[in-house]
C-alpha cells in the first residue's frame, strides 16, 4: 500500500529539530505535509519519535484512521494537477511531471480534473512525484469511473505515499 521510504536508524537533524520544536512549530509543520487537523493531532501526540520509521508508521495509522470529513480536509491541501499552488516550491516540485507537458495534454488534464471533481467533489488526488503528465492522464481516466468508496481508499494510499514523501524531507531537515 505504501511506497517505502529510507529507515533511519537514529533519529536525523530534522527529526531531531521536529522533536524538540514547540507544539506550534511542530503542528505548523506537520500541516504542510498534510492539512488533515485529525491527522497532524495524532502525530503530534506521538512526539518524540525515534527515528523516521516510527515517524512514518505514526502517520500511516493515523491516516488509515481518518474518517470521510478528515480525508477532505486532507485534500483541500491539494491543488489540482497540472495547477501547482503559485509560490508553493512543495506542490511544484510533486507536480514536475506536468511542466513539459503539450498545451493538449495540459488541457486535457484539465478537463479530466473537472470531471473528476463534478464525480467525486473533490480534486483529483494522486502521489505525483516521478511521474509523466501522461501518466497522471492516464491514473485519472482509469480511476474516474470507480464508485466513491473505492475512489475515497485510492485517495487515502495516495495520501500516505504523499505524506511519506513529505515527512521523509521534514525528518532530513531538507
Amino acid at each position: 500500500m505504501a511506497t517505502e521510504a529510507p529507515v533511519t536508524s537514529s533519529p536525523t537533524p530534522g527529526l531531531t529539530r521536529f522533536n524538540a520544536a514547540d507544539d506550534q512549530s511542530a503542528e505548523a509543520a506537520l500541516h504542510e505535509v498534510c492539512a488533515s487537523t485529525t491527522w497532524v493531532e495524532r502525530l503530534l501526540a506521538g512526539r518524540p519519535y525515534a527515528d523516521a520509521a516510527a515517524l512514518f508508521t505514526a502517520s500511516d495509522a493515523a491516516m488509515a484512521e481518518l474518517t470521510a470529513d478528515d480525508l477532505a480536509e486532507a485534500m483541500a491541501g491539494h491543488p489540482p494537477i497540472g495547477r501547482p499552488k503559485p509560490g508553493d516550491p512543495t506542490s511544484a516540485r510533486e507536480q514536475r511531471g506536468m511542466a513539459g507537458a503539450s498545451e493538449e495534454l495540459k488541457a486535457e488534464m484539465l478537463e479530466l480534473n473537472l470531471a473528476y471533481q463534478d464525480r467525486f467533489g473533490h480534486v483529483f488526488l494522486i502521489c505525483a512525484t516521478g511521474l509523466t503528465a501522461e501518466q497522471m492522464r492516464d491514473a485519472v481516466r482509469a480511476r474516474i469511473d470507480n464508485t466513491p468508496e473505492r475512489e475515497r481508499e485510492n485517495v487515502r494510499t495516495e495520501l500516505v505515499k504523499i505524506n511519506r514523501i513529505r515527512l521523509t524531507r521534514l525528518a532530513e531537515g531538507a
